[in-house]
């Protein structure tokens, strides 16, 4: 489902390029890889954990099973029922966080060094021995249910699951990660008990540490907090096809303001060309009041109070995507615009749009650089996506090199007014039902 995407690029244009962060490789006696970054001046250490595939693995027919296991990771383990779990964690002065997405399932902690031992043995309980007791699942079910209900009176939601649908058809990105109300429903502890084991395995598994550790440290900790968890997980579903038909497809529903969801075809962030067009997004629609869209939709016209595009790099499919809303007697005109600059900006840029957009994107990311818990996940997305320790001092340096003939032929290569193709969710004037 398309929300704000924050995809694993997205997390990683917050990333400073800041020398002095030295990256440790480091494999545990057990087999078990991970990257670190040493930092001893406070005994704390963040520890960040990706197993990658999240709620695509989701057996067919069980849809929202991932995301419903992972809500239910902290509620009892072992000998501990969820009260007893949430207790002892405070009693550490820990904290752990379970989150799944199409391409993940993460888990975050952070502890002190005093209790680093207890607080690993705890965490180790929620990943092994989860209880998944009839109590717990029934509650965090009542959970999702809700989030789920809400959804289907929200244009946001309605638009993203639509555009989702369209693009990605019975791929698992067609679908909500979290399922819908039915397939919640029918959910068994089984199944519950079948996602702990296709997406909790060694084989997926990604880590990033940063803190008060060393490499010996980290490595014995990984094999006490991992090796027993299942070798391998379940098969990982194969690359998505997605389609995009261009046009105009209209939801009808009952709201002011109509939301919009538009896309086309992306690109890698392998390809050669993905720094050019990382460089005419932030141009184009990157987000920031300066771009060509916020001017023409927001600034110039008053169309909406914002407008934004992203290069969605997923690990199954890449898209260039973006959202806007507007009063439904002027959403139509919104989209004339947006399909004008984008034919617009097959034509290039301004020497002074790409220096404003290279100064803005070298130099803003380190305002969101903020402590250990950013910088290990940001190690786990690195890995991730296949970056190199040294990305963190060369990827200024690869912004700077884009020039404007880069810009030009990557603009006329990969803009596609033909395959733009937007959702709307509302009562639009001038666009019907599709």
């Amino acid at each position: 489902m398309i929300r704000l995407v924050i995809t694993l690029w997205a997390t990683l244009i917050a990333l400073p390029a800041m020398a002095e962060i030295e990256i440790k490789q480091v494999t545990s006696p057990g087999g078990i890889n991970a990257w670190l970054v040493e930092d001893h001046t406070i005994p704390f250490t963040a520890l960040e954990l990706r197993f990658r595939g999240g709620g695509s693995l989701d057996a067919p027919g069980k849809r929202g099973a991932t995301n419903l296991m992972v809500g239910l990771l902290e509620e009892g383990a072992a000998d501990m029922d969820a009260r007893a779990f949430a207790k002892r964690s405070e009693e550490l002065a820990a904290s752990f966080g379970y989150g799944s997405s199409d391409d993940a399932v993460s888990v975050s902690a952070k502890f002190l060094t005093e209790n680093r031992d207890q607080a690993i043995a705890h965490l180790r309980a929620s990943l092994i021995e989860p209880r998944f007791d009839a109590d717990a699942v029934e509650r965090v079910r009542a959970q999702v249910l809700s989030g789920l209900r809400q959804d289907v009176t929200d244009p946001q939601s309605i638009a993203s699951r639509a555009f989702d649908k369209l693009v990605f058809g019975t791929h698992p990105y067609g679908a909500s990660q979290d399922g819908t109300i039915d397939s919640v429903t029918a959910l068994t502890r089984d199944d519950i008990v079948a996602a702990h084991h296709g997406a909790l395995a060694r084989d997926r598994l990604y880590v990033g540490a940063v803190g008060d550790i060393t490499a010996e440290q980290l490595g014995k900790l990984l094999d006490t907090l991992l090796l027993d968890l299942p070798e391998t997980g379940a098969p990982m579903p194969p690359a998505a096809d997605p389609v995009f038909p261009g046009g105009t497809h209209v939801t009808d529903f009952d709201t002011p303001q109509s939301v919009v969801v538009f896309g086309q075809p992306g690109v890698d962030m392998t390809d050669p060309d993905f720094f050019p067009a990382y460089v005419l997004n932030q141009i184009l629609g990157g987000g920031s009041f300066e771009s060509r869209l916020m001017q023409e939709v927001r600034e110039k016209r008053g169309l909406t109070y914002g407008i934004y595009t992203y290069l969605a790099d997923r690990d199954l499919a890449d898209f260039w995507a973006g959202s806007v809303a507007s009063g439904n007697e002027s959403v139509a005109e919104a989209i004339k615009v947006i399909r004008a600059e984008w034919q617009r900006a097959r034509d290039g840029v301004t020497e002074a749009e790409l220096n404003d957009a290279k100064t803005y994107m070298t130099g803003a990311y380190p305002l969101r650089f903020d402590g250990n818990g950013p910088i290990a996940n940001i190690l786990v997305s690195m890995q991730m996506m296949g970056l190199t320790p040294d990305y963190v001092s060369n990827r200024n340096a690869m912004i700077e090199a884009v020039t404007m003939a880069d810009i030009t032929r990557v603009a006329q290569r990969l803009l596609d007014p033909a395959q733009l193709t937007f959702v709307v969710v509302g009562k639009p004037q001038g666009l019907g039902p599709t």
